[in-house]
């Protein structure tokens, strides 16, 4: 069991599939800032409007020299549908072996009815252009929105300091 992620520490790696099949990898995005955000379901209510919110601000988000990354156990199929659906320009990762909601330490054990299923936690990190994890939210309650204006702040935050290029 890895231990709570705090701010300051090196955020875990990511690998994993997206709706593509491809695979793409937190390192990739070095010199970005980089916002993760763990899902709990695509096709879900909050889910979708959490990602469609973040699809809306998409704009505003590049300018600041920052990438989304959307996390779920679904499959890539269903990512793919999800995002299709939703017209989500952003990457929809897969890790359907939960090997990266261990990693943060966002597994989630039992959802509605299913009882012995490990799902991400709805939660937020916002990784520097450095690596590092700059802030993060994570609720234990998948009907809970992220706080997208804190988010917004710190993005700008951290591209008022970076040096230019």
């Amino acid at each position: 069991m890895s231990s709570r992620l705090q701010i300051g520490q090196s955020a875990p790696p990511i690998k994993l599939y997206d709706t593509d099949l491809k695979q793409r990898e937190l390192k990739e995005f070095k010199g970005q800032t980089v916002v993760v955000a763990f899902f709990p379901g695509a096709f879900t209510a909050v889910c979708t409007k959490e990602l469609c919110n973040f699809r809306d601000s998409l704009a505003n988000f590049e300018s600041m020299n920052a990438q989304i990354l959307a996390i779920s156990v679904n499959d890539p199929f269903t990512n793919k549908a999800f995002a299709e659906q939703n017209r989500l320009s952003f990457p929809i990762l897969s890790d359907y072996n939960r090997v990266v909601i261990s990693a943060y330490d966002v597994a989630g054990e039992g959802l509605g009815k299913l009882n012995d299923y490990t799902y991400a936690k709805r939660a937020v990190f916002i990784i520097s252009p450095e690596g590092f994890i700059r802030w993060k939210w994570v609720s234990d309650n998948p009907t809970i929105e992220p706080p997208y204006g804190e988010i917004q702040h710190t993005v700008d935050d951290i591209g008022r300091v970076q040096p230019s290029s």
